[in-house]
């Protein structure tokens, strides 16, 4: 994923995968062969209020410069769009928007907080609504920008996240989307965690699956 001479944006919604994904970035240039840098990038949704003190404290603390950049992405999908379903909109503006900013930084990659629950719940989703078999992968190249997507965390189980952050003390930014809570992704969630009562095995074969299954990037 990670080569000399790379240039990161990581985008942290100040959520805490994204924000185990910085730290896990930032500790592993102490150590990691290959020389890289990191810059910490969020995106604001234009609806709600953010308060990304947290964030920036953190970014000073470990020394990575911050870029904060304002969209309206939250009037478009919510108030102009007025989306039934915004996720997917929502969703392809902010890479569209984060992309743009990873440019303008000089930045060949984008890294992304995406873990194993992610991948497992959007093989599922898509399979349910979509009638396909797909889920992103590790690694992404998107040509037409020239940059690379990359998600750290991909083998990393979302109960780690939460322990890391319950451990570190980390101060998560509050989620200001209307939707959240309420999304198909938080459903396939919950079906998730009530299936893995009966086979606590579940998540891991879907994994595995997923692996065995020869899909672009897998």
């Amino acid at each position: 994923m990670i080569q000399d001479g790379d240039r990161i944006a990581v985008g942290v919604s100040g959520g805490k995968d994204s924000l185990v994904l910085l730290i896990a970035l930032n500790r592993l240039q102490r150590f990691y062969p290959r020389r890289f840098e990191i810059e910490a990038v969020t995106l604001t949704m234009g609806i709600g209020e953010m308060d990304l003190t947290p964030v920036q404290k953190l970014c000073d603390e470990i020394g990575v410069r911050y870029t904060i950049e304002e969209t309206l992405i939250g009037k478009i999908v919510f108030d102009e769009r007025n989306e039934k379903n915004p996720c997917s909109l929502c969703a392809n503006l902010r890479r569209g928007a984060l992309h743009n900013v990873a440019k303008r930084l000089n930045c060949n990659k984008v890294a992304l907080a995406h873990h194993r629950d992610d991948v497992i719940e959007t093989m599922l989703l898509s399979t349910f609504y979509e009638g396909r078999l797909h889920t992103f992968s590790p690694v992404t190249y998107l040509e037409r920008k020239e940059i690379f997507l990359i998600r750290p965390l991909i083998y990393t189980e979302e109960k780690e996240v939460k322990g890391f952050v319950k451990d570190s003390g980390l101060t998560v930014v509050n989620n200001p989307c209307r939707a959240n809570g309420r999304t198909k992704r938080q459903y396939m969630k919950e079906l998730l965690t009530e299936m893995s009562r009966e086979n606590r095995d579940i998540k891991s074969n879907i994994f595995g699956a997923v692996q065995r299954s020869h899909l672009d990037g897998w």
